[in-house]
């Protein structure tokens, strides 16, 4: 390892510094975005091995090229995994993020123009889920729901008066800023009403419905996508798990409808994520992530800040600035002068654009992966507190970082590489 970073550092030092640089990010901030996670050792091994080399157009026994006997058996080996984690019939590991993964889904059981019935990127949904610029929006009619005004919960009642009117060929489920559990059964039940296919997109709480603290999709849904880089701390990429009956149509709207090529050393990343996930650790783990958001909601809400849907059951939380005097835009800019990172992030119902939002998003799967439990998440919430109300104020800031750096630090990214590869 040593050796590889030595030789790095000669052949291209500006990207030898830049990945230094990102180290040391990492490993000296707190990261409280929802949607990113450390990977566990094994993972990175997996994701830098030699499988990179290789080219396994097809799937396993049906490949195009030489050679893959190999990496067919790690495919093989994925797929299976995936289906016994979550009780699948079949699993498709190839594609290379979510929105591909929803992508194949889509050309699966849509033809250009069918109607599909989502949830609102304004109220919690995902670009992949039928934002006009997306794919999704360009190629399909989408109709939306949202969430109720006052509960800030998703309507349910108004999502099956929607399927009724509309008659959607296809419904989804999931969402990317959703603090609450989503009732699956009810959702399969509006679908089956109205003759359409389910769509569960569970990309945000896999390693939660893995680890048996939210309520599982596979159960209820003709499909079910997911990224495996979330809270199931796996290599950036995606994974579908979907009924017996929809295997081959989907398989070959993966491949080749849709993509060539798989990472082979990425799909050999999930399979070591998914036995990871098997392990009765994970459980502990997953729990712990739901208990320090639970527990970084309180703390947060009992320093005034609003909480849309008032607190979380999951992973994350929405944080409503505007009685702070901020937009989501001017806090994830001083949270990252001390080292905290987060997103700026609409709320349901935003007077503001986009690019600036009246919230910001926090999750805590990467805290929880380094270690800290709830007894940190009160300093976590103090350190947000401290920097979001002495903004202007310099040594304030510059205590914060401080103590930032001394918290992260007391939890090694990579206990068992602190000497070695990292070392410069």
């Amino acid at each position: 390892m040593d050796i590889m970073r030595a030789g790095m550092r000669d052949m291209d030092p500006e990207i030898d510094s830049l990945i230094h640089s990102e180290l040391q990010r990492q490993r000296d901030g707190l990261e409280l975005i929802a949607s990113e996670n450390f990977v566990p050792f094994y993972v990175l091994q997996a994701q830098g091995s030699v499988l990179t080399n290789k080219y396994a157009e097809g799937y396993p026994h049906k490949k195009y090229y030489g050679g893959c006997e190999f990496v067919e058996s790690a495919e093989e080996l994925a797929a299976k995994r995936a289906c016994e984690l979550f009780g699948a019939e079949h699993a498709n590991v190839q594609p290379h993020s979510g929105t591909q993964a929803n992508m194949a889904v889509y050309f699966s059981v849509l033809e250009p123009g069918d109607s599909i019935l989502a949830m609102d990127l304004a109220q919690g949904g995902h670009l992949s889920h039928g934002h006009p610029l997306n794919f999704s929006g360009r190629l399909f009619r989408i109709i939306p729901y949202g969430v109720d005004r006052v509960t800030e919960i998703i309507d349910y009642d108004e999502v099956a008066r929607l399927a009724r009117d509309n008659r959607p060929k296809l419904i989804v489920a999931g969402a990317s800023a959703y603090p609450r559990l989503i009732d699956f059964s009810r959702f399969a039940a509006i679908a089956e009403e109205v003759g359409a296919c389910l769509m569960s997109d569970m990309a945000h709480i896999a390693g939660l419905v893995a680890g048996g603290v939210h309520p599982s999709p596979v159960p209820y849904s003709d499909f079910v996508t997911t990224t495996t880089h979330k809270t199931l701390r796996g290599p950036r990429g995606a994974l579908i798990l979907c009924r017996g009956k929809y295997a081959a149509d989907l398989d070959r709207n993966v491949f080749p409808g849709m993509q060539g090529g798989p990472f082979m050393q990425v799909i050999a990343g999930k399979a070591t994520c998914f036995l990871m996930a098997m392990r009765p650790e994970f459980k502990e783990y997953a729990r712990q992530i739901v208990n320090n958001a639970s527990a970084l909601a309180g703390e947060l809400a009992s320093r005034g800040y609003r909480l849309v849907a008032g607190g979380t059951d999951n992973h994350m939380l929405l944080v409503d600035l505007r009685n702070k005097g901020l937009t989501g835009k001017e806090a994830t800019e001083i949270l990252g002068q001390v080292g905290i990172t987060v997103n700026k992030n609409m709320i349901p119902f935003d007077p503001e654009k986009p690019m600036v939002t009246s919230g910001i998003r926090l999750g805590t799967p990467a805290l929880t992966t380094r270690g800290m439990k709830e007894k940190e998440m009160s300093l976590v919430a103090d350190a947000i507190d401290a920097a979001l109300t002495y903004r202007g104020e310099r040594a304030v800031m510059d205590r914060v970082a401080s103590t930032v750096k001394d918290l992260a630090g007391s939890f090694p990214l990579y206990p068992e590489m602190e000497r070695g590869y990292f070392s410069r």
